[in-house]
């Protein structure tokens, strides 16, 4: 029996995925729940198992190569016990999704495929491609492929639209002088996710800054003290993070309007609190998401960051961990960078920044007088929607946020 194996979605908004890495070469056995593939999905990498035991059959596209959801990307031969081989060859082809978590949806009945007349198959992908450059299915036909039975990828096809267009595969986008001095180095897909996102926020929200002054002190002194407790108690080393990000959550609260999304012309107020919190791997930034952070304690912030933390940086971390943000955060003082200006995470209409921590002397007013003193302060931004969000309302969760963080008490631990 023939059991062909499609591209899973993995998310409700994904249309496609890309073929990272193959586990399997055809001719080799591979047992049910053995890694076949790896994809890599809008800035996260899965495992996709086998759904049989059997004999790899064919692998029908390149590594690297983007595939539409449902695309067949692999066929195995499963092994039928008690069956000669003359009756294994009257059981059709059947065809097995593998959705979300890796669990196998039982096998559906085989779908006609539609093969062309010259008895080549193309991808829904190629197809789609092909129809939008307006290349006829007999022009389509010609073009050689390196897939396999000669089929065409999505390579293939664009390489030979570059040709056509005469557009020279840029080499060359490199001067003669630069020869030899320069490494061309192709974007892989997770920058490509990224870069996506970027240029797409900005084209998207009208994007204004805000910037406050921040002391804190309390908040260090809390974390001075705690701190080997807090490593003896929980597993993990206690940082500043989760108290930006508490004292986030409880802003949120009394501005539930920064925690909202536009769509058209329909605001979205949400009554939960999903908090993004960017995350520098290796592969390039990604926002794992708390889900209902108003329902945490400081204690619950933490766990469910150091958790997060540790699965993007393992290259660990489910589509859905990424899903569903509601406001984001991202600390790059850790870099030692005292102010930036974020871009928004759409589809939300704010993010927070936070800068480096830094000891220099400020001015304190008190009623007998004014005093100088050195104190731990900080900048925080926040980049915010102006098509909602108006300075009025910046400014005062702004300053409220800055209160909550210089009014920290130890009792939060």
């Amino acid at each position: 029996m023939i059991v062909d194996v499609k591209m899973p979605k993995l998310g409700e908004s994904l249309t496609e995925g890309t073929v990272l890495r193959w586990l399997k070469k055809p001719g080799e056995t591979i047992k049910k729940d053995e890694v076949l593939l790896e994809i890599s999905t809008d800035k996260v990498d899965s495992e996709i198992p086998s759904p049989v035991d059997g004999v790899i059959k064919e692998l029908l596209f390149k590594e690297n190569e983007t595939v539409e959801v449902g695309t067949v990307v692999a066929r195995i031969e499963a092994e039928v016990s008690k069956k000669t081989g003359e009756e294994k060859e009257k059981i059709p082809a059947v065809s097995v999704e593998i959705p979300a978590g890796g669990k196998i949806k039982e096998p559906q009945a085989p779908e006609s495929k539609k093969v062309e007349k010259s008895g080549r198959f193309f991808s829904p992908l190629v197809k789609t491609i092909a129809r939008q450059e307006g290349i006829s299915q007999q022009e389509l036909e010609h073009i050689p492929g390196s897939g396999s039975g000669q089929r065409v990828t999505k390579n293939d096809l664009l390489n030979y639209l570059k040709e056509r267009k005469g557009v020279a595969v840029p080499a060359e986008a490199v001067s003669r002088a630069e020869v030899g001095r320069v490494e061309i180095i192709t974007m892989d897909n997770v920058r490509k996710k990224i870069a996506e996102h970027m240029r797409q926020s900005l084209d998207t929200s009208a994007h204004v800054y805000s910037v406050s002054e921040c002391d804190v002190s309390k908040v260090m002194s809390i974390l001075q003290e705690k701190r080997e407790e807090f490593l003896q108690q929980e597993g993990f080393k206690l940082t500043v993070t989760p108290f930006f990000l508490y004292a986030t959550v409880k802003a949120l609260l009394d501005f539930p309007r920064v925690n909202s999304s536009l769509e058209g012309d329909k605001i979205i107020e949400r009554k939960y609190i999903n908090l993004g919190v960017a995350v520098a791997t290796p592969k390039g930034l990604i926002v794992p998401v708390i889900k209902n952070a108003e329902e945490k304690s400081f204690r619950g912030l933490a766990r469910m960051l150091n958790e997060l933390v540790q699965k993007a940086r393992n290259n660990k971390l489910a589509y859905d961990d990424i899903q569903g943000s509601t406001f984001s955060v991202t600390n790059y003082g850790i870099f030692g960078n005292i102010i930036g200006l974020p871009i928004i995470n759409q589809p939300n209409v704010a993010i927070l920044g936070i800068g480096s921590i830094k000891k220099r002397p400020v001015v304190i007013e008190k009623p007998e007088g004014d005093f100088i003193a050195i104190r731990s302060m900080a900048f925080i931004s926040m980049s915010y929607d102006h098509r909602l969000i108006d300075g009025e309302l910046g400014g005062r969760f702004m300053q409220r946020l800055v209160e909550n963080l210089e009014n920290m008490k130890p009792e939060i631990l």
